[in-house]
């Protein structure tokens, strides 16, 4: 919390990251998968529009989903606002990057990446 009771802006961030690793276990890749691969996204830049506080005691949804994803970038949105209701708190966009896990140079991203998260994308589940 900040000085004025609301969740402080730098958590959301943590909102966000949380949210993508969850969305991609939900379509199976899990972190075996990701050292299977060799690789792991990093967050490269994140633009955050805060437009309501949240409080303590708020439960909150995170919607977050692929705008686009191609050769080393993926182009990931959110949007988070308090339980059942349909004024947003949190609108962003965050731009990954699949690096190489051992030397931590981008590389791209992995077929059966693409396939699994295209493939949500594509039958508009998740969003």
């Amino acid at each position: 919390m900040d000085a004025l009771g609301h969740v402080n802006n730098a958590v959301y961030q943590n909102y966000l990251e949380q949210a993508a690793v969850e969305h991609s276990e939900y379509l199976g890749l899990t972190l075996n998968v990701y050292q299977e691969l060799g690789g792991v996204f990093v967050m490269r830049r994140v633009e955050i529009d805060y437009l309501r506080p949240a409080v303590a005691g708020d439960t909150l949804e995170v919607t977050t989903w692929l705008k686009d994803m191609r050769g080393t970038r993926a182009l990931r949105r959110y949007e988070i606002r308090k339980h059942n209701q349909q004024n947003l708190l949190v609108t962003a966009e965050a731009l990954w990057v699949w690096v190489d896990a051992k030397i931590m140079r981008p590389r791209p991203i992995p077929n059966v990446m693409l396939d699994k998260f295209l493939q949500i994308q594509h039958s508009d589940i998740g969003r």
